[in-house]
């Protein structure tokens, strides 16, 4: 009896990864949400291109990327996080199948979402710093502080991860 009752337990612990797949659902449309404020900035650097100065186009152009990298971001996280930990995904033939989705485990993926918010983070220092007359000083050397904790913070567990996959 206690086999049985270990079993079903154990089971319904393994069904419990599925109580995730809403949350990816939510990725998804905030992708979705993404795409639409990319199209939005997109059409109004297409609309005022003869309007704007040359750092406006740039600050515009920084965030089309920007936005982008948050999308590839959201990317990896929802194909990436799917497959790790609520199901492999049904695509080995499937010719545009990501390279990078076959050398995926959990560590891989946290350094790779750590090294993408170093990506984000940078395109935001790029914006402050073309911009740099209009801003306070203090929230500059803040965010420079913060974008170092991240790329320190991404380096460390890069090494980490690498350390761990030598052991196995």
């Amino acid at each position: 009896m206690q086999k049985k009752i270990e079993a079903v337990f154990e089971t319904i612990i393994f069904a419990s990864r599925w109580i995730q797949a809403p949350l990816y659902a939510g990725l998804i449309v905030g992708g979705i949400l993404y795409a639409y404020k990319f199209t939005v900035e997109l059409i109004h650097l297409v609309i005022h291109a003869d309007e704007i100065t040359e750092s406006q186009m740039l600050l515009g152009v920084l965030t089309l990327v920007d936005i982008t990298m948050v999308a590839n971001l959201l990317v990896m996280v929802i194909i990436g996080g799917y497959s790790t930990f609520v199901s492999k995904m049904n695509i080995d033939s499937h010719e545009d199948k990501p390279e990078w989705l076959q050398k995926i485990d959990a560590g891989t993926l946290k350094v790779k979402l750590a090294a993408s918010l170093v990506g984000v983070s940078g395109i935001h220092l790029l914006h402050i710093f073309i911009n740099i007359k209009n801003q306070n000083k203090e929230d500059v050397m803040w965010q420079v502080i913060i974008h170092f904790v991240f790329l320190i913070s991404t380096i460390m567990l890069a090494y980490s991860d690498k350390l761990l996959q030598k052991k196995h």
